[in-house]
C-alpha cells in the first residue's frame, strides 16, 4: 500500500493526523535517509501491520539495504533499551543506577550507517517509548555533532505522527474487526 493510500484510511476525525503525514513525507529538513529511516523506525517500534507494511514499501525505495537493517535495529534495540532505562529513571532507589545493565547492546556501537543518523532513528523510537533518559541521552549525542535542533524537532515529529496514525488505524481496524 503506498503511504497516500494509507493517508487516505485516516477516518475524518483525525484529519489533522492526515495532514501531518503529508507535512512530515514531503519535509526536507532532514535527508532522505535520515527521515525514512526515522519512518522506518518508528513503524517497527509501533508494530501496526498496514503502517509498517505501507512505510517498509517506500523505504525500500530510497534506503540500502543496510539503512533498511539498522532503522530496524533502533526499533528493535530502543524497544527493549526503553523499558529498561525508564524503568531505572523512574523508581526511587537510585542503588539501580549503580548497577551495569548486563543487556547486549552492541548495534549502538556499530549500527552500520552513519552514527548520527542512527541515533536519529533511536531519538525517534525513544520519544514513541517515552523515555526520558534515551531521549536525552541521544538529543546530546546528537547535538554534540552539530545537529540542528530543527533536524532533531523533525526527527521527534515524524515519530509522533507515524506513532498517531498507526494508533488510530489501529483502533478502526478493532472497530471494523
Amino acid at each position: 500500500m503506498p503511504l497516500d493510500a494509507l493517508r487516505d484510511l485516516i477516518p475524518p476525525y483525525a484529519r489533522d493526523i492526515a495532514q501531518n503525514l503529508g507535512s512530515v513525507m514531503d519535509e526536507t529538513i532532514l535527508n532522505d535517509q535520515q527521515k525514512w529511516g526515522c519512518f522506518l523506525a518508528s513503524a517497527h517500534a509501533i508494530g501496526v501491520a498496514p503502517v509498517v507494511r505501507a512505510v517498509e514499501a517506500h523505504a525500500t525505495t530510497v534506503l540500502s539495504p543496510e539503512a533498511m537493517s539498522a532503522a530496524k535495529s533502533a526499533a528493535a534495540i530502543m524497544g527493549m533499551n526503553n523499558v529498561y532505562f525508564r524503568a531505572i529513571h523512574l523508581m526511587r532507589n537510585q542503588a539501580y543506577t549503580a548497577l551495569p545493565a548486563r543487556l547486549r547492546m552492541n548495534v549502538n556501537r556499530n549500527p552500520g550507517v552513519e552514527k548520527l543518523d542512527y541515533e536519529l532513528w533511536a531519538l525517534a523510537v525513544s520519544a514513541i517509548n517515552g523515555c526520558g533518559a534515551c531521549l536525552d541521552a541521544h538529543e546530546g549525542v546528537l547535538r554534540e555533532h552539530g545537529m540542528p535542533e530543527v533536524q532533531v524537532q523533525a526527527a521527534l515529529r515524524i515519530g509522533a505522527v507515524v506513532h498517531a496514525a498507526s494508533r488510530i488505524l489501529a483502533s478502526e481496524a478493532a472497530l471494523a474487526g
